[in-house]
C-alpha cells in the first residue's frame, strides 16, 4: 500500500507553474519584507534563495538588471557577480560545511533554463552520498528545512563577512 508524503508547499509550485509566465527575479530587485528570500544585496546583483531548492543553502546569485544572455553584462556586473559567487560559497560553507559545489548557469530553453530571460548563477552545496532513492522513485526531493530558516542563517553568514572584512 502506498503511503502519502505530505509536501505542501508544491501546492505554491503547482498553481505558479499554471499562472503566465512573469519574472519571479525581478520582483526581489526591491526589498519585500514578506517572504523575501534575498540573503544578500550588492550594487549591481543579489543573492537569493531558490524557492524550490535542490538542498538546503541552493542560493542564485542574479543580476538587478533583466538580461537574456551573459554576453550583455557589463564589466562591472560580471565582476560583482564573480564577487558574490565567492561570497556564497564562503556563506554556505561555514553554515552547512559542505563537501562541495554545483555551480552553474542555464542559459537559453535549449540549455535547460527554467526562466530563459532573466539569467542566473546557481549555487549548489553538495555532500558525498546526498543523493538517495526518493528523487528516483518518488519524483520528490526532501528539504530539512525551511526557507525562513535557510534565509536567516545565510544572511547571518553574509553579514559576519562584512565584518571580517
Amino acid at each position: 500500500m502506498m503511503k502519502p508524503l505530505f509536501a505542501p508547499w508544491r501546492m505554491e509550485y503547482v498553481k505558479d507553474a499554471a499562472a503566465p509566465c512573469d519574472c519571479f527575479l525581478c520582483p526581489c530587485r526591491q526589498p519585500n519584507p514578506e517572504g523575501d528570500l534575498v540573503v544578500f544585496r550588492g550594487s549591481k546583483a543579489f543573492v537569493v534563495l531558490n524557492r524550490y531548492p535542490y538542498v538546503a543553502g541552493h542560493v542564485m546569485v542574479v543580476p538587478y538588471r533583466h538580461l537574456s544572455s551573459p554576453l550583455d553584462l557589463e564589466s562591472s556586473e560580471m565582476a560583482e557577480l564573480g564577487v558574490l559567487i565567492k561570497r556564497s560559497v564562503s556563506a554556505i560553507s561555514s553554515v552547512y560545511q559542505p563537501q562541495g559545489f554545483n555551480i552553474g548557469m542555464n542559459v537559453g530553453q535549449a540549455a535547460g533554463a527554467g526562466l530563459k530571460d532573466h539569467i542566473h548563477v546557481h549555487v549548489v552545496p553538495r555532500w558525498n552520498g546526498d543523493t538517495n532513492f526518493v528523487p528516483v522513485i518518488g519524483d520528490v526531493k526532501i528539504i530539512p528545512e525551511s526557507l525562513d530558516v535557510t534565509r536567516r542563517r545565510l544572511e547571518i553568514a553574509f553579514l559576519e563577512q562584512e565584518v571580517q572584512t
